[in-house]
């Protein structure tokens, strides 16, 4: 069977209506929109407990997450029998375990970008507001405390901006903060061009030395795993700042409190923190010019919106066309396409021979066109073959039989 797609001529080989796509924790509508525009069953959830989705997830193909829905191990192999691919709309996939889906044949795809300028702005408005204690003398006034001073608050014009990672959301930050009059360094581990008049470091240590404000924009991974430590707080200026916005365990906190009631660091923002929600907020709780939210940096409006269709439209072509651009735990592969072959989608195991079987199973067919990429443990295969009333689901079966293959789908099948 095949249903015609609302968006094109193009026809799939299971209809889209039949695919059940769950999406979780508030999603930005227009990401339900997109969906439903392409023929998909859509459902919305807030939340469910573990039980619960254990419950549902053996009956959906999609499933979009954000922060709070955990994508374990357990979870994934026992329950995502149907799953064919897993959204995270956000930045961080940090919920989902991805070799244990990269393992089940299952991609994962994310929005790495739309956010950035919500956060970029977000870092900016706080830095501003840590250099003249606004956060200080908002507690005070509710307080009805009148305690207007100068003493140590000042303009950010003429100040050093040091940003440890030079990515999107710390090059973007690097243009507003050139804008407000600040001198921009950056380090990155990655050589990166520079934007405007900003200049690159050769060190954190130089970077802490030198910088009035730090603001990270790193992922989390082993090199960043508290990189901001004791050690590297008495490297920064006394009388400096510091900004995370970026991942809650590369910065100590406790370490952070310490020095910032001792005044060595004379005010810090805090967006994320080592775990959420948490009692690791609490050492940073009244402390000095110390501005804390609950991980907003990429909760606007037009964030949500951005992430919901970037998100969509990746899963939308993965189903569609079996294309695995931008996902972050998969080979990376695309094909046109092509509403007049029949489209084998073949993720396997990356061991010796296994492309000479599968092509030994397709040796009666013309194939129009083949693209595989693999990474040390995984190859994923498209191949497009001319359509033969011989073609039939003993394709599919004898390539699902084979011993390396972890999953085979076929697209634009006419007649199957």
């Amino acid at each position: 069977m095949a249903e015609e797609s609302k968006s094109d001529d193009i026809a799939t080989s299971f209809p889209k209506s039949k695919i059940n796509i769950l999406l979780m924790e508030k999603i930005s509508q227009r990401a339900v929109d997109y969906f439903v525009e392409q023929g998909f069953h859509v459902e919305t959830a807030d939340k469910f407990t573990i039980e619960e989705l254990q419950k549902k997830l053996p009956e959906i193909h999609v499933i979009g997450v954000r922060s709070k829905t955990k994508l374990r191990k357990d979870l994934l192999t026992k329950y995502a029998k149907k799953l064919l691919c897993i959204g995270c709309f956000c930045i961080g996939t940090d919920q989902t375990d991805l070799d244990c889906a990269a393992s089940l044949g299952i991609p994962v795809f994310n929005s790495p970008f739309a956010n950035t300028r919500s956060v970029a702005e977000l870092v900016i408005s706080n830095m501003i507001a840590l250099a003249r204690k606004v956060g200080d003398q908002n507690k005070w006034m509710h307080q009805g405390l009148w305690k207007k001073t100068a003493v140590q608050c000042y303009e950010v014009r003429g100040k050093t901006l040091g940003i440890v990672g030079y990515g999107h959301v710390g090059s973007q930050l690097s243009v507003l903060a050139e804008a407000m009059g600040l001198i921009v360094k950056f380090y990155d581990i990655v050589p990166k061009l520079p934007l405007g008049n900003a200049r690159s470091v050769s060190s954190l240590d130089q970077l802490l030395a030198e910088s009035d404000f730090i603001s990270l924009h790193v992922p989390y991974t082993k090199l960043t795993d508290c990189m901001i430590d004791e050690e590297q707080i008495l490297k920064m200026k006394k009388g400096s700042y510091l900004c995370n916005a970026a991942r809650g365990k590369c910065v100590n906190t406790k370490a952070v409190a310490k020095y910032l009631k001792s005044g060595h660091l004379a005010g810090a923002y805090f967006d994320v923190y080592p775990s959420e929600p948490t009692n690791d907020t609490m050492c940073l709780c009244n402390c000095p010019n110390t501005i804390l939210t609950p991980h907003i940096g990429g909760s606007t409006q037009e964030a949500q919106s951005n992430i919901g269709v970037d998100v969509a439209s990746k899963i939308v072509k993965f189903i569609n066309e079996g294309a695995t651009i931008a996902c972050v735990n998969f080979p990376e592969v695309t094909l046109e396409p092509n509403a007049k072959v029949h489209r084998i989608l073949n993720v396997h195991r990356n061991v010796p021979g296994v492309l000479k079987k599968i092509n030994e199973i397709l040796c009666e067919f013309n194939v129009s066109a083949q693209v595989l990429k693999t990474n040390p443990e995984l190859g994923y295969l498209l191949v497009e073959v001319d359509a033969n009333p011989k073609f039939s689901k003993e394709v599919k079966t004898k390539m699902d039989a084979l011993d390396e293959t972890i999953r085979t789908r076929v697209l634009y099948a006419p007649g199957c």
